[in-house]
């Protein structure tokens, strides 16, 4: 199975800003699908990890729509705040996945702890689990991190979700401030990929 490559692939997501990264990712000759082009909607996240969030993902969308599947499901851990928001990153921003709400919690929480954080060194990392699914039940799963910072306020525009307000180690920049060119060198979802790419 895993010796034939992958010409034809379904990304398990209906979030465009992931979508793109993922495609940005892939080999130019890959064929790809999104569950949009078959009018399906992404299932319930219940599980308890990322990588089993990624399963669910993967499984679900290659069962409905018979293709192989590639899942992500990926988040920020903060320390200070025992690793949240975690599998929830997401639904910090509401029922719109609206990350600006999801910041201003991340503030929240972490002004709850500490009047003072912003003068101190908050550690966190980005997580993400990548599954490939094949509907004969074939599954590979793989996990990649990239540890940093968070920042006192929010810079920059590019990526999505919290990137404005991660800082990558050894960097002075946020995701969100780094070209997408030098962030997907970088970042925990190249660190996955890069454990994958062989099957492209």
């Amino acid at each position: 199975m895993s010796k034939k490559k992958i010409l034809k692939l379904l990304i398990g997501s209906n979030n465009q800003g992931k979508i793109k990264e993922i495609r940005d990712l892939l080999p130019k000759n890959v064929l790809i699908y999104t569950p949009k082009d078959f009018n399906v909607e992404s299932p319930k996240e219940i599980g308890r990890s990322f990588l089993e969030n990624s399963l669910i993902k993967a499984k679900f969308f290659s069962k409905k729509i018979k293709m192989v599947c590639l899942a992500d499901d990926s988040g920020l851990e903060i320390d200070v705040l025992n690793g949240a928001p975690g599998i929830y990153s997401a639904r910090w921003g509401g029922k719109k996945n609206n990350f600006n709400l999801a910041i201003n919690k991340v503030y929240k929480e972490l002004k709850k702890i500490d009047e003072n954080w912003f003068k101190k060194k908050i550690t966190a990392k980005f997580i993400c689990a990548l599954t490939i699914y094949w509907p004969n039940n074939f599954e590979v799963n793989v996990i990649g991190k990239v540890e940093g910072t968070i920042s006192k306020t929010k810079k920059g525009n590019n990526g999505f979700g919290y990137d404005p307000i991660f800082i990558p180690k050894n960097n002075r920049l946020t995701f969100g401030q780094m070209k997408p060119s030098k962030k997907y060198k970088i970042d925990h979802r190249m660190n996955a990929f890069n454990k994958i790419k062989k099957f492209f």
